[in-house]
């Protein structure tokens, strides 16, 4: 199918000099998508992987613990691919008040990326519209401290930005003039929520790559455009706990993901970029669900060798019920989060590492901080810098 460009170039003066600014047309894609038999099993791979994650959150006996460390693996992933360094263990000590072993405006980027989900998702769950006012919200969030405080949180731009190069005239890419960003927006708005808009995934799949094309922000567009996925999702009704992050497949196929981008825009080959989108959704979802069940069988054969301990058994598992929660915690943390004494939790700690199920990573005497280590290295497999 020949669509030729997905929109139209327009010369724009920005920095002194004269570029050519692509404003993308309205969704959705005309002609429409071609979908042929191949794509429709694509799409059937990626809806039922996305039913049995789904299934397997609603059989969980804590969901919670799996969106908390779900989340902050997504942070630390979506963050990645913009340059930080930050691992997931120095986000989880971060948020206990611990110096995490990397730059502190590496972090923070990543605990601010945490709040801006975790924003976005409670606005929809008391019935906020998935709407361009919320996106701003999310990127006020996730620009609030830190890096990037200065480049207009919460506000659409108001100046010309561009993609790849040192300035407009020798980028890769220059999206659409700061007058064009408002309405194109109220478009991508518009096909959100249209009674004749296709099903989530592929109108997820179609709003990202719009979304990443306009590029309404200054800072800060790849992650929201990434969040923009799991929200399109869990709006719509997809996932009852948002546990798909499409952020490692991204970072993993990186350069495919960027030329994909760009033959959207030169060609208006949408259906390529479809392929590699429901692709990655069959991927990302059947990985999360075999992490669930590896998570599960890790709990419960940790849990059988606590048992035989007699007596202190009990209050090791609520120790150790705790680190599920927490995998990175001080004894202070894990007094709080069990209602015991800091002398009960430190025996059971004791016991923990006798059993080698926790470490102490600090070194100190004081102040010490323990490590759930097999719990870690699993959530960390795909998430080293």
């Amino acid at each position: 199918m020949h669509r030729g460009p997905s929109g139209v170039y327009l010369t724009t003066t920005t920095l002194g000099e004269s570029v050519r600014a692509f404003v993308p047309n309205a969704l959705p894609p005309e002609p429409p998508l071609d979908m042929n038999p191949a794509r429709q099993r694509l799409l059937e791979r990626a809806w039922l992987a996305c039913g049995r994650l789904d299934a397997i959150t609603a059989l969980l006996p804590d969901p919670d613990l799996f969106l908390y460390a779900y989340v902050r693996r997504e942070a630390v992933l979506s963050s990645q691919i913009e340059g930080t360094q930050s691992s997931l263990s120095d986000l989880l000590l971060f948020e206990l008040d611990t110096a995490p072993g990397v730059p502190f405006d590496d972090v923070r980027e990543v605990s601010n990326y945490v709040a801006a989900l975790e924003h976005g998702l409670a606005r929809l769950r008391e019935g906020f519209p998935l709407c361009n006012r919320l996106l701003r919200e999310i990127h006020a969030t996730l620009l609030h401290s830190g890096r990037g405080a200065e480049k207009q949180p919460g506000e659409f731009r108001r100046s010309q930005n561009w993609i790849g190069g040192t300035r407009p005239g020798n980028a890769q890419y220059v999206p659409p003039p700061p007058d064009r960003v408002e309405p194109c927006m109220a478009a991508l708005e518009r096909f959100l929520h249209a009674p004749d808009a296709p099903g989530a995934l592929v109108k997820a799949a179609l709003a990202h790559v719009q979304f990443e094309t306009i590029h309404p922000f200054l800072d800060g567009n790849g992650r929201v455009g990434r969040l923009l996925i799991a929200l399109i999702l869990h709006h719509d009704g997809v996932l009852r706990q948002p546990l798909l992050y499409l952020s490692l497949y991204f970072k993993q196929h990186r350069a495919e993901y960027y030329r994909l981008l760009d033959t959207v825009r030169h060609t208006g080959d949408w259906e390529a970029w479809l392929d590699f989108f429901l692709e990655g959704v069959a991927q990302t979802a059947s990985g999360a669900v075999e992490t669930a069940h590896r998570l599960l069988a890790l709990f419960q054969a940790d849990a059988a060798r606590i048992q035989p301990l007699g007596r202190s058994a009990a209050n090791v598992l609520r120790v150790f019920d705790a680190l599920r929660h927490r995998p990175v915690a001080n004894i202070d943390t894990l007094a709080a989060h069990t209602g015991l004494s800091f002398p009960t939790v430190a025996r059971a700690i004791d016991a923990l590492q006798r059993l080698a199920i926790v470490r102490e990573i600090t070194g100190k005497r004081r102040d010490r901080v323990f490590v759930y280590t097999a719990y870690l290295d699993l959530l960390n497999e795909p998430a080293q810098p």
